[in-house]
């Protein structure tokens, strides 16, 4: 006998099936891609993050921490080939780039040691070019990788002060830098918010007044329980860290955001940005902060030279006006890529006052247009885009009768230039014929560094990236060799030091018995120190010669015996 067809219960079990696969679905959606795994077998610690402020620079990566010692074997993260490898003496000091079948490169820097199929390789071009600096790259059937497959050591090497991995993920297409921990929060806890300490207010030059002063005002987030009085136009920035679990490092700040009277004027996300914006961070940062005090504040406020991506503001560019005799109710809001917030609220209580009005000098320079500084036996070439914001030039021309030029001051406090600008100095007296002994000095804090240079008809050529002092030096004075640890040289451990006390090491050679013998170079610490120990034939006695050159072209040779 046939069941009777119940409608009411086809139709219950039906909405019942489309729930379970609604859910199901969404599940499915909510899925997170993780196309890389670690690259390391154990837990994962950062001792840096992605973004964070550097002089010149943001950070590109993360710098995961690995156990306090070198030596850990690093997996490769997705499936790929290696692409690059190279060798510098501070920087990433050896490093390998491998583009991944996913569109991205991954970049390992600080490496102690290269898998042996590339370390031959390495070794083969540095003994072959008589170079310990390495640049090459490789075809993709050349050395491809599988994920989980181990290709490099972890170390310390270049310019690094502890043990670690710095790791960086690139879009291969475009080259630009993305936030590896996107793909990695599953692995790293933090509950721990970013803090603030400093709150700082900048008058915009003849616009606005804050605190009855032109000048900009830092305030401690204590005292932001006092209203600020202000007038005008004003701009504000923010000094603060982000922290995370387990440890006591501080990190750069992923997401900032400005609300004034609960209007979202500025933002800042720090995902992302491309090698041409790295520079950028002198426009984001307060520079003369940084140069000066060692001190990191971003501003909330996108100068009119400034192009990063990463930055949103209101039609002012972060700017706020304050024209009524009231309360203007202001909050900070710091936010990590875990969602971990903190806000700091605070007042501008609007306060009407006198603005003086500024009038552009005689050396008022645009940074929407090119510019040309003259000064007698001077001349200054900054091109449109190398200024972030408008500089009304402190300029001052300084006459030393032992001098080699004058002294040049472009700018009373340090300005970044986004890019080298063409400096142009006369010489004035010549102590010494070798015109490859000159160079363009910059003059700061009392101290005397070169920029290079070139001569050419009775001047100095060279590109700046700051506005600051300048001058022409001369160098004859050849670089400094000091030996260390002679006991142990006949194992083959050899280690120098060596210095420049004006332009720098420009060049390093060692020979052994007339051959070419690898040294590395530490430019954190000035060491050379032999490469490969065990090559250094034992029981007989060895005769070697250490070369070093500087940027004038000054020699070093000095002859050993062990």
């Amino acid at each position: 006998m046939k069941k009777k067809w119940n409608f009411r219960k086809y139709i219950y079990r039906l909405i019942i099936l489309c729930a379970i696969n609604s859910c199901l679905l969404g599940s499915a959606q909510n899925v997170v891609e993780r196309p890389f795994i670690s690259p390391f077998d154990f837990p994962l610690l950062l001792s840096g993050n992605f973004g964070e402020l550097r002089a010149n620079h943001f950070h590109g990566g993360v710098d995961f921490k690995t156990q306090g010692v070198v030596g850990k074997p690093i997996r490769c993260i997705a499936d790929g080939y290696i692409s690059r490898v190279t060798v510098t003496p501070g920087g990433y000091g050896q490093a390998v780039y491998i583009a991944h079948d996913n569109g991205y490169t991954s970049v390992h820097g600080h490496l102690l040691k290269f898998s042996s199929e590339v370390e031959k390789i390495v070794e083969e071009y540095q003994y072959k070019h008589e170079t310990f600096a390495v640049d090459l790259t490789f075809s993709p059937e050349q050395f491809p990788l599988k994920q989980g497959e181990v290709f490099a050591l972890a170390g310390n090497e270049g310019y690094s002060f502890g043990p670690h991995l710095h790791m960086e993920i690139r879009k291969t297409d475009t080259g630009e830098y993305i936030d590896p921990l996107q793909f990695y929060t599953h692995l790293i806890k933090d509950t721990t918010a970013p803090r603030a300490t400093q709150v700082i207010f900048y008058p915009q030059r003849g616009e606005g007044v804050v605190k009855g002063t032109q000048r900009k005002q830092k305030v401690s987030v204590e005292a932001l329980k006092n209203p600020i009085e202000a007038w005008g136009k004003i701009a504000m920035g923010i000094k603060a860290y982000d922290y995370m679990d387990g440890t006591s490092n501080n990190y750069g700040v992923r997401l900032v955001k400005l609300y004034v009277d609960s209007v979202e004027v500025f933002r800042s996300t720090v995902d992302g940005f491309l090698s041409n914006e790295n520079r950028m961070i002198n426009a984001w940062t307060d520079y003369e902060e940084y140069t000066l005090r060692n001190s990191w504040f971003m501003r909330s406020q996108i100068l009119p030279g400034n192009t990063w991506r990463m930055l949103q503001a209101n039609e002012e560019r972060g700017v706020v006006t304050i024209n009524e005799e009231r309360d203007y109710l202001c909050s900070y809001v710091l936010e990590d890529i875990y969602g971990n917030k903190r806000s700091y609220r605070f007042t501008i209580r609007g306060k009407q006052q006198a603005v003086d009005k500024c009038l552009a000098g005689t050396n008022y320079l645009y940074c929407n247009r090119g510019n040309v500084v003259q000064k007698p036996g001077m001349e200054l070439v900054i091109p449109k885009g190398m200024l972030y914001e408008d500089v009304d030039l402190n300029c001052a021309v300084t006459a030393d009768s032992m001098g080699i030029s004058y002294n040049y001051q472009l700018h009373d406090v340090p300005v970044p230039l986004h890019a080298g600008c063409h400096l142009t100095i006369g010489i004035r007296n010549y102590p010494v014929a070798d015109m490859t002994k000159y160079y363009v000095a910059r003059k700061h804090k009392g101290k005397k560094s070169s920029v290079g240079g070139r001569f050419e008809n009775g001047f100095m050529h060279a590109d700046i990236r700051e506005l600051g002092t300048y001058t022409v030096a001369v160098d004859t004075i050849a670089p400094r060799v000091l030996p260390l640890n002679k006991p142990q040289w006949k194992t083959g451990n050899i280690q120098f030091v060596i210095k420049d006390a004006e332009t720098g090491i420009k060049d390093y050679k060692v020979y052994i018995d007339g051959e070419f013998a690898l040294f590395k170079f530490s430019s954190k610490d000035a060491r050379l120190s032999s490469k490969h120990p065990g090559r250094i034939k034992k029981g007989m006695t060895h005769r070697m010669e250490v070369v070093i050159t500087d940027y004038c072209g000054n020699e070093t040779r000095e002859e050993y015996q062990f």
